[in-house]
């Protein structure tokens, strides 16, 4: 039930916040689910074509203006690897309900 509150409250974030865009909205929904699948613990670990998959985002540029952005906003804390062998790591953050 928690994370229904947590879905929640990004849609109320964002609904009147002209910064964020579908991509933006898609990339969330797509580092939510596989939050999901981590059984909604934190960090979850990613690949960049992961998420642009699930996310159906095509442009490198377009998938780390989202990522960024997000960030940027508060939605998440992204921790890069910068080894191809080591998967980047997400914090979904708490937002205020």
């Amino acid at each position: 039930m928690d994370q229904v509150i947590r879905l929640t409250a990004f849609y109320e974030a964002i609904a009147q916040d002209n910064r964020i865009g579908a991509t933006h909205i898609s990339t969330y929904m797509a580092l939510f689910l596989i939050w999901h699948y981590n059984h909604f613990e934190n960090p979850i670990s990613i690949t960049r074509q992961e998420v642009m998959h699930i996310a159906k985002i095509t442009g490198r540029s377009t998938y780390h203006r989202c990522i960024h952005d997000l960030q940027a906003y508060g939605f998440i804390r992204y921790v890069p690897s910068f080894n191809p062998c080591l998967r980047s790591l997400v914090y979904m953050q708490q937002m205020k309900v």
